[in-house]
């Protein structure tokens, strides 16, 4: 067995731990002290968040997507392929460390996305992205965390209460969609989606292309 090698950790911010890089022989992992958030062999959920969401929204030109954590670049690579040349996709991420290492060591894994044209990165809280915007979003993709259950910022209910999904219906087009990525089913975010007039759809998807592997959860809410 080979072993695992560290290549990098960084803080996340506001002192709530840190997040390790990691790699053995081909596959990369990111995790905290006790969690793997992310691993390289495993991101058939992050492609299907895109895909899906692409799918269901209408044929204009244009598009304006914004992708919430950038992880290891699977969730954008996805939309940039299920999106039309126009589209213009903005990911932020909170954690600078994470865009330095797609750009140094985990690009090649999704095909280098950050280097397409259409995107643009902002180090920043997507909270604060979608609540300074109104009616700007055609699909707002949100891989922030382990889903509404925040694992590794408790700052993460900002973005999954329902002041922060009200938030988020105000930042959308009509016809756009909110499309949140979880490791888990939870009804009780279900019903906070609806609340807040989201017409919602739950997709459960595998986390290998292959349809194998843990069972995860995507929310599609529709601004209708």
């Amino acid at each position: 067995m080979i072993p695992w090698e560290e290549i990098d950790r960084a803080d996340v911010p506001g002192g709530e731990g840190e997040v390790i890089l990691r790699k053995r022989g081909t596959e990369f992992s990111i995790r905290t002290d006790t969690t793997e958030l992310m691993n390289s062999r495993l991101h058939g959920a992050e492609d299907a968040l895109a895909e899906l969401t692409c799918n269901r929204i209408a044929r204009k030109k244009q598009h304006r997507i914004l992708i919430g954590g950038l992880g290891m670049g699977y969730t954008l690579a996805a939309a940039l392929q299920y999106s039309e040349a126009d589209s213009l996709v903005t990911v932020v991420e909170l954690i600078p460390a994470v865009v330095r290492w797609n750009r140094e060591h985990l690009g090649h894994l999704a095909g280098n996305p950050l280097d397409d044209g259409r995107v643009s990165v902002l180090e920043e809280d997507v909270a604060a992205i979608i609540s300074s915007k109104k009616s700007t979003w055609d699909a707002i993709l949100l891989d922030v965390d382990n889903g509404p259950d925040g694992l590794t910022r408790q700052a993460n209910d900002r973005i999954y209460g329902m002041g922060g999904l009200q938030k988020a219906f105000r930042a959308l087009r009509p016809g756009g969609i909110l499309s949140i990525w979880s490791s888990g089913a939870d009804e009780r975010f279900t019903r906070r989606l609806n609340q807040c007039q989201f017409q919602t759809e739950n997709v459960a998807v595998r986390a290998r292309k292959s349809g194998k592997g843990s069972r995860h959860t995507i929310w599609l809410a529709a601004k209708c």
